[in-house]
């Protein structure tokens, strides 16, 4: 399914609403609030004696721009709620599509042999993606080549935190291959957390803890739209802002105290370099985590460190959590924005645009602290990776496409080098097969004139090197999103240099792909299989 098709099905689908799924911000199954408001916590779900069990409905809806709107609810009407879990806990979700069923047959995508729960594909079929868990590829748990709940049916979900999971935050969005997009610029993701990162960040124990979750929309406003305009509206905690008139969202702050800040850019496509300035002042963020690895945790010694920079680059799909200070009474201006992103002659269009200003206030804020220390660090799923034994080196790049024709469009690959170029099918075979205990290094380039965000599913990698220039050792960092920049027609492509870590449990067939689901939807995304050892 093409990025043209896809805008026309979703566009139809919301045709077929019904009336009550039309309401905006004072009702509906998805409502959202102002521009402008204040910005609230997600709501929080904790696990008990090891498990969390939660239900979630899919719901669809229209706002008033009419745009189409998707989200997860719980029965008390909680929408996109945080869940909380501990290393080694289950959880547990009873997953119900209550989207309505579109006109159609649909579209078979699954083999007759290979499916869970079902194999034909509508604009209303949903699945669920635990990102950055190292949690098992298969039916019922984090599996997306082949699940498929559609209109009025229910699925469970059961997914087993590892007791080496790192501690930190994580997050879950559906993961339709073709539809993804919409789904997650509808709205429809939350964050995970696993707790424990005071006992390898003793810095952030006891501080204000604040989930921040931006998200992306279509325009709302296309009228006036100019070269300078955004490809995407965002919002913070759903509160919109909305180009052109970016009405900030407003962040509650006592003055001068830290807070822990648990930014995930749950967003569809748009990048994020988040700023914070008082008096136009640039003020610092102390670095924790990145993608939920605690900074520095990973090395053996069971003990994390920080980073302090004055801006924080977050891709889609990427999560960093830091410490900031809130400022003094005497400060008059206090706003968190993005800078412009420089995506390529091909990329979106990601301005500067400010996400909230800082409202100080005296009276007592609901938010929760962060828990203190509690004895010694959880074993860590990735320790000791830099000094592994390499096993495997291989090569791949992004590049795209046109196809000619009535149902054609741009079409997007990711490519092991020598093997021919082909956009991602749910039974096309592995791309790449390893083994249980391998580690392997990665190169990744980037043949396009556009930006591309390299993530893998199940695992995280340690970035090796940028454009060929190797990270010092001791910069070296864990994630499971990063960004490859773009070619600019002329010599050496752009790439990183990223090891890959099979060390542990997972086997089974996953994915890895473009992380601007426009790109991935279009094609550019390929399996890989881990073969148990032997």
């Amino acid at each position: 399914m093409n990025i043209i098709r896809g805008f026309v099905l979703v566009f139809c689908l919301a045709l077929l609403l019904p009336a009550q799924a039309m309401a905006q911000q004072t009702g509906g199954p998805c409502p959202r609030p102002a521009p402008g408001a204040i910005v609230a916590p997600p709501p929080d779900l904790y696990s008990q004696n090891g498990l969390l069990e939660v239900a979630l409905s899919y719901y669809t809806a229209v706002d008033a721009f009419n745009r189409t709107e998707f989200c997860f609810v719980t029965p008390d009407g909680s929408e996109g709620p945080t869940l909380h879990v501990n290393p080694g806990d289950r959880i547990q979700i009873m997953l119900t599509n209550m989207v309505p069923t579109p006109k159609g047959a649909g579209e078979q995508v699954n083999g007759s042999t290979i499916e869970c729960y079902s194999n034909v594909m509508n604009d209303a079929s949903v699945n669920m993606h635990f990102h950055g868990t190292n949690v098992a590829p298969t039916c019922h748990s984090d599996e997306v080549i082949h699940t498929l709940v559609n209109s009025g049916q229910t699925f469970q979900y059961v997914i087993d935190i590892p007791k080496d999971e790192p501690p930190g935050l994580y997050w879950y969005h559906p993961h339709v291959h073709g539809i993804s997009s919409h789904a997650v610029q509808g709205g429809a993701t939350g964050v995970i957390e696993v707790e424990g990162i005071a006992n390898l960040e003793p810095i952030v124990a006891g501080l204000p803890e604040r989930y921040l979750v931006i998200r992306d929309q279509s325009l709302g406003v296309v009228a006036n739209w100019s070269p300078n305009a955004p490809f995407w509206d965002v919002s913070l905690n759903y509160v919109p802002i909305n180009y052109p008139q970016y009405t900030p969202s407003i962040i509650q702050m006592n003055p001068g105290v830290q807070e822990f800040w648990r930014v995930a850019n749950t967003s569809a496509d748009t990048i994020m370099d988040l700023n914070l300035t008082y008096d136009g002042v640039a003020q610092p963020f102390t670095l924790v985590a990145l993608d939920g690895v605690p900074i520095g945790s990973q090395d053996g010694k069971h003990q994390g460190s920080t980073i302090t920079q004055n801006d924080v680059y977050i891709p889609p799909a990427g999560r960093a959590e830091f410490i900031v200070t809130a400022p003094t009474s005497n400060v008059k201006s206090a706003v968190l924005s993005t800078a412009r992103i420089d995506t390529g002659p091909a990329g979106d269009s990601d301005p500067a645009r400010p996400l909230a200003t800082i409202q100080l206030t005296q009276a007592k804020l609901a938010l929760p602290l962060t828990a203190e220390r509690n004895g010694p660090p959880n074993p860590q799923r990735f320790a000791n990776l830099a000094d592994a034994k390499v096993t495997k080196k291989r090569s791949l790049y992004f590049s795209e496409g046109f196809i000619v024709g009535e149902s054609g469009g741009f079409i997007f690959y990711i490519t092991v080098k020598g093997q021919e170029p082909e956009a991602f099918k749910a039974d096309n075979p592995p791309a790449i097969i390893t083994q249980q205990g391998a580690v392997e290094d990665w190169t990744i380039e980037n043949h396009s004139s556009e930006v591309h965000e390299f993530h893998i599913h199940q695992i995280h990698f340690l970035l090796l090197a940028v454009n060929g220039v190797p990270v010092p050792k001791a910069q070296q960092q864990f994630y499971d999103t990063y960004q490859v920049g773009y070619w600019k027609g002329k010599g050496k492509f752009p790439s990183i240099t990223v090891r890959m870590d099979f060390r542990g449990a997972v086997v089974g067939d996953f994915v890895y792909h473009c992380h601007i689901l426009d790109h991935e939807d279009a094609g550019m995304m390929a399996k890989i299989r881990v073969l148990p050892k032997s």
